[in-house]
């Protein structure tokens, strides 16, 4: 039989079962839940059974999908990262070096906060009630988003050094984040809102530092 052809295109990819789409839809409704639960009494104050409670099943089903509630913690944190660095990876790939990128990037973390407020909140709250290895995972993906930010950070501003242009990434990325707990969820207090926390965080990105030599 003859070989393949390593150019020739890969097979198309075997579409889900309907009960693969039905599980993949409730492990996606079982982690929104665990998100706002959590963002709202803390992760140690919510027990599995509320989470399937949440969304109409029994704590035990949950077993179904998760090892455990450490492992949906884990699951919400490491998901919304991985997403973080892929969207700001795109961001990179498809925009000029500079300022055009950390428009967008400035644009997608904007709208990741106004929709994710859960999220934020639980990353602030309960990082620490991780397991080790997987808090060690989720802060190195961070840290790559930090990354992505710091080096369009120092196109933007050439004299600063890589650690003042992570310090930079950090400071906008804690406003673009921290603003939103006061936006209502309403689509239209996000939207209105949105334009402001866009100009800020740019106004914070673009802000002239010290020269070198400078006070």
């Amino acid at each position: 039989m003859p070989a393949a052809d390593p150019a020739s295109p890969a097979a198309p990819a075997t579409p889900p079962t309907a009960r693969e789409a039905a599980k993949a839809r409730r492990r996606v409704d079982l982690l929104a839940a665990a998100a706002r639960l959590f963002a709202a009494r803390g992760f140690d104050a919510v027990r599995l059974e509320d989470i399937g409670a949440a969304v109409g099943i029994s704590g035990p089903a949950i077993y179904r999908h998760f090892a455990g509630k450490a492992a949906v913690l884990t699951a919400i944190l490491d998901t919304a990262s991985q997403d973080l660095l892929d969207g700001g990876l795109a961001a990179e790939a498809q925009h000029a070096p500079g300022a055009e990128t950390l428009r967008a990037l400035i644009g997608f973390q904007a709208d990741f906060a106004l929709a994710q407020r859960d999220v934020i909140r639980v990353q602030d709250r309960d990082m620490s009630a991780l397991p080790d290895g997987a808090r060690t995972a989720i802060t190195r993906t961070q840290r790559a988003y930090i990354d992505v930010w710091a080096r369009q950070l120092q196109v933007v501003h050439p004299h600063e050094d890589r650690a003042t242009a992570v310090f930079r990434a950090q400071a906008v990325l804690g406003l673009l984040n921290s603003t939103p707990r006061s936006v209502r969820r309403t689509a239209a207090d996000r939207a209105a809102r949105r334009a402001t926390l866009v100009a800020m965080a740019w106004a914070a990105a673009t802000a002239p530092g010290p020269l070198p030599g400078g006070d």
